[in-house]
């Protein structure tokens, strides 16, 4: 196959637009006035890009039986998490037997299919058992979602399924595959095209795919490795981080993981504006900011770094304040809330961190009802609550609060589940192996 595949959509069959030589531009960052409404879910860290949302009335109890207003068959595994705009549920879905790259809206009243669309890829992509093709989740700004398939390319749809237009980035080649998703800021759609060789973060024009600019990841330095791979030559290295924008005294700043180091752009131009190092060269999370710090966290044992904010250059020295070694194995990413900062590692294993400081409050493991403790999952803070979905389906909610407190935990139907819930105007969204479900005090009648 040639390196642009065909595009299959499987309600209209339009044909989009291939940039095959795009220009590069050196355009700033316009201000648009977004069409979302307050209860949307953009992306899978919610609206406001830092895992919180600013509504407080959910479902605390639920099982299959109770407080499920749909759920409908998914036609294969996968990791990506769902986002909700204008009336739609949105998700990334591949057929791996049929080797198709899709993604799919429903209707988020009754959950019924509206439309599918995607493109048929047949060229080998590794990836790692438990993550699925179309780990990536999409991204919205309330009038076109765009989303990656990884070495398939990067495609923009409007909300009514067509084609706006596509990308292909070349090969996306780890042992471990990929599922750093887009970021749509203003005009602007960044994306981490990685792990593997030639990573690279891009800004894209996110009407119309073009590149405003990039950045190469450099090789990573392996000499002084602290994380679980420590002694090996050939260690496995990569980022799975979804690129984090914030806004801090008045400075828009673009803050990416990459292996070794926290790095913070200027997202109109890609100028690096700051960086620290002390992480690993592997790493799963997403950074996290807030009360004044960025936090990142390396994979596999790896080690976690807090920055202050507000600096230039290279702030290894001046405003790194803390750095844990070998702190743990989180693959979802965490939430920052009165001076604390609260996590999930991969074991099921919660924890309570001082933002200050990096020293430990509580560590719990948190065994749940299933036999799938462990979680891939990212919290999201909702009030004084915390709430997280494990590999059994189950969400757990925790108090967030620097005294452990176990609230509750609900089961589904124990189907895998390594997304992050999208919570929406009193519903909760949650895509497993098996299902989409929506969670919430009216119970409607199931479809099959």
């Amino acid at each position: 196959m040639s390196g642009h595949m065909p595009v299959v959509n499987f309600t209209s069959m339009k044909t989009p637009i291939h940039f095959f030589q795009p220009a590069l531009l050196c355009a700033a960052v316009a201000v648009s006035l977004s069409t979302l409404s307050a209860d949307e879910w953009p992306e899978w860290r919610g609206p406001n890009a830092n895992q919180t949302t600013s509504e407080t009335e959910f479902p605390l109890q639920w099982s299959e039986e109770k407080n499920v207003r749909w759920k409908v068959a998914l036609p294969d595994r996968g990791n990506s998490s769902p986002v909700v705009v204008n009336g739609k549920v949105i998700i990334t879905q591949a057929v791996e037997k049929e080797n198709r790259r899709t993604t799919m809206a429903f209707d988020r009243q009754s959950g019924k299919l509206l439309w599918q669309q995607g493109i048929i890829y047949d060229k080998e992509e590794t990836t790692h058992g438990q993550n699925p093709y179309c780990a990536a989740s999409p991204a919205t700004d309330g009038e076109r979602v765009i989303v990656t398939y990884g070495s398939a390319g990067v495609y923009a749809y409007d909300l009514n399924g067509n084609t706006l237009w596509n990308r292909d980035l070349g090969p996306q080649v780890h042992v471990w595959g990929n599922a750093s998703s887009p970021v749509i800021v203003d005009d602007i759609c960044f994306l981490y095209h990685g792990p593997g060789p030639n990573a690279t973060l891009y800004a894209l024009n996110k009407e119309t795919g073009k590149t405003i600019w990039t950045y190469e990841e450099p090789e990573a330095n392996q000499e002084d490795r602290t994380d679980g791979f420590q002694g090996r030559n050939n260690g496995i290295v990569g980022s799975f981080s979804t690129p984090l924008p914030i806004t801090h005294d008045g400075r828009t700043e673009l803050i990416m993981s990459f292996p070794n180091d926290l790095i913070s752009f200027d997202p109109k131009t890609g100028k690096k504006l700051w960086w620290s190092g002390g992480m690993n060269p592997l790493v799963y999370t997403s950074a996290i900011a807030g009360e004044g710090i960025a936090f990142g966290s390396g994979g596999y044992s790896g080690s976690s770094i807090a920055v202050r904010l507000g600096g230039n250059g290279n702030v290894s020295d001046s405003h790194r304040v803390w750095q844990n070694v070998r702190s743990g194995n989180s693959i979802g990413s965490g939430v920052i809330h009165n001076g604390h900062i609260y996590q999930i590692q991969n074991s099921g294993t919660a924890k309570c961190v001082e933002l200050a400081t990096g020293k430990t409050v509580w560590e719990e493991k948190i065994q749940g009802k299933g036999r799938r403790p462990a979680s891939w999952s990212s919290m999201i803070r909702v009030g004084d609550r915390l709430y997280y979905l494990n590999q059994s389906s189950e969400m757990v909610v925790l108090a967030a609060s620097p005294q452990f407190n176990l609230i509750t935990t609900n089961p589904l139907d124990n189907a895998m589940c390594n997304s992050t819930q999208a919570m929406s105007n009193g519903d909760i969204f949650i895509r497993t192996w098996e299902h989409l479900w929506c969670i919430g005090t009216q119970k409607e009648v199931a479809l099959k």
